[in-house]
């Protein structure tokens, strides 16, 4: 159950937190500490008091049993122990000096156990004391019962108490708010290159990703916390130079065919007479698709990066790459076989995975010379689909790099061929958000794409 934090506290900075929430943990400790000390000081007096007079009380009741005391006990002061020697009757035979002329004032029973029983009274009509501590010790005289009192005042302690409670109330505060200040200077000191990061933090612009933060030299918390922005600030710098180069490559792509078409509708606007329209259409119409396919594969490659929600489900792979083997043989006079096609199905959205198939069968009928074998197989749990062409392949060197963006190869694999080097990218960010990889094997000649996409059960 969460506790509300009211709004006012919930605005206050976290070095005034800290220093409030130590200061309540020290007032509580002071605090505690002095009423255990109060305590284990009120016992340990009370106990000396206890055994004060169980020893009085022994002492007398032996003198008690060597023959009969005198009335007036010599043995105490007046205004410190109370004694009274009480017969079987119940009549007092001895008392001391401050209660001689007093009726009996204890009447509980003696202690037959050698650990003595204390009392706590109250009626001792004595002044400057209102507590007293009593025991009873029993006796004998000429084989007459008696019973020996003796009582103690607790003024005494309860006056010392008084003033170590009093001295104690008056040092507490003070004490609490001493160290309270030193929590909020240690506090200001911890947190200086938070703020040091902060200010650093601050000055770091879009422009400037390539700055770091200064790391502090101790290993804890801070520094852990200034290599994870560090690692931050890295990650961002290089999203934002790809992004650039991204943009900058889009640009670059998109200004070819733009080009191209402003050029041909310009001399058909300015020459409208000697417009060969029946050349000249099918190339415009040509670089209108090749713009449409660009922007197309722009758009995929931002949803890409914008990592959406793929619809995954049980889809058939066989299913899919049958119908874009066949689609693409409509397009092209190569042989496309797909004999090597077995069942395989994955968990992945359909579309995504036919568009996967799809740039794949396009890379190698834009390269392959005569044919494209297409082949799908599980193994190990793993649904491995294979599209080799007997192109002029691809170098071992360069075979990480075709998966970049609007990366071409020198030779063959330039340009003029229609591709935008956008194609083997898609492939590589779907295939990846399915949990799969994509691998380029040698296929002597040509090149052998190979995607492995995790299977479920058929």
């Amino acid at each position: 159950m969460r506790v509300p934090v009211p709004e006012w506290w919930a605005r206050r900075s976290l070095r005034l937190k800290l220093t409030a929430a130590a200061a309540l943990m020290i007032a509580a400790a002071l605090v505690g500490a002095a009423s255990l000390l109060v305590v284990w000081l009120r016992a340990s007096l009370v106990s000396g008091l206890d055994q004060t007079a169980f020893q009085q009380a022994q002492v007398i009741a032996a003198n008690q049993e060597d023959g009969d005391l005198p009335r007036i006990l010599p043995l105490s002061g007046e205004g410190d122990t109370a004694v009274q020697v009480v017969d079987g009757a119940g009549a007092v035979r001895s008392s001391s000096a401050n209660v001689a002329d007093e009726r009996r004032l204890f009447t509980f029973a003696p202690s037959t156990s050698a650990a003595p029983q204390v009392h706590t009274v109250h009626d001792v009509p004595l002044d400057g004391a209102e507590t007293w501590r009593a025991v009873a010790m029993p006796a004998r005289t000429d084989g007459q019962p008696r019973t020996v009192y003796v009582a103690v005042p607790t003024a005494p302690v309860d006056r010392n108490l008084a003033a170590l409670t009093a001295g104690l109330a008056i040092a507490v505060p003070p004490a609490v708010a001493l160290l309270t200040a030193v929590v909020w200077l240690l506090t200001g000191r911890a947190l200086r290159p938070v703020d040091a990061l902060r200010g650093q933090t601050a000055e770091i612009t879009t422009c400037d990703l390539g700055r770091r933060l200064d790391v502090p030299p101790a290993e804890d918390a801070l520094g852990r916390l200034a290599r994870t922005l560090n690692d931050l600030l890295a990650r961002l710098d290089v999203a934002t130079r790809q992004q650039r180069q991204f943009v900058a490559d889009a640009a670059h792509e998109l200004r070819s065919p733009l080009s191209s078409l402003h050029t041909q509708l310009e001399v058909a606007v300015r020459h409208p007479g000697s417009a060969a329209w029946e050349t000249r259409g099918p190339a415009l119409i040509e670089e209108s698709e090749r713009l449409s396919r660009l922007v197309d594969d722009l758009l995929r490659l931002a949803r890409l990066d914008a990592r959406p929600k793929l619809r995954k489900r049980p889809v058939d792979l066989d299913e899919i790459v049958f119908d874009e083997v066949c689609h693409a043989r409509l397009h092209t006079p190569l042989l496309i076989d797909r004999h090597a096609v077995g069942a395989a199905r994955v968990y992945g959205d359909e579309d995504a995975l036919a568009r996967v198939v799809r740039n794949l069968l396009d890379n190698s009928i834009r390269y392959a010379v005569d044919r494209i074998d297409v082949s799908l197989r599980v193994r190990d749990g793993t649904a491995c689909l294979v599209v080799a062409d007997d192109g002029p392949g691809i170098p071992a060197a360069d075979r990480r790099r075709v998966f970049d963006r609007f990366t071409r190869l020198d030779g063959a694999r330039a340009r003029d061929t229609g591709g935008s080097g956008l194609g083997l990218a898609i492939v590589h960010d779907i295939v990846a958000a399915h949990n799969g990889r994509v691998d380029i094997e040698d296929n002597a000649p040509g090149a052998r794409i190979v995607v492995h996409v995790p299977a479920t059960d058929l």
